[in-house]
């Protein structure tokens, strides 16, 4: 069975697998200050509920992904994990669970622009470099 948390073409609307967790991520990441549910709430600017927008910080919160301290009858979040930290371990889960890892690389690799293909590039060289001086 299809995972119906995904967005596909017919899905006008709906939100990708994991896209509203990353859209709460980085209005904490946006702010040097934890921040309330419905500071959040305010910031996402849909129609999403408040109750939505507090079960994902939760949900978050019990990944390890933010932190939160109590403030009267609610909590502040904070991001306990940066974007990059959290991008790279959604993609390494991604690829594990992979059946055709080449060819979940190459649609990765065909769909970034020119001037990703070069950072891709040069990171993938530093990383050649780091493996040879460590004698991997």
């Amino acid at each position: 069975m299809a995972d119906e948390s995904a967005s596909g073409p017919n899905d006008a609307g709906r939100r990708a697998f994991g896209e509203l967790e990353g859209d709460v991520l980085a209005v904490l990441w946006s702010e040097d200050h934890p921040l309330t549910p419905g500071e959040i709430h305010d910031a996402l600017g849909s129609e999403l509920a408040y109750t939505t927008v507090a079960t994902v910080l939760a949900r978050l919160h019990e990944k390890g992904l933010v932190d939160r301290v109590k403030d009267g009858r609610s909590h502040r979040y904070w991001a306990t994990a940066g974007e990059a930290d959290v991008a790279s371990a959604s993609f390494r889960s991604v690829l594990t669970r992979s059946h055709d890892r080449r060819a979940l690389l190459q649609g990765f690799v065909q769909s970034l622009s020119t001037d990703d293909e070069a950072v891709l590039e040069s990171l993938l060289a530093d990383a050649r470099r780091s493996r040879r001086s460590r004698g991997s």
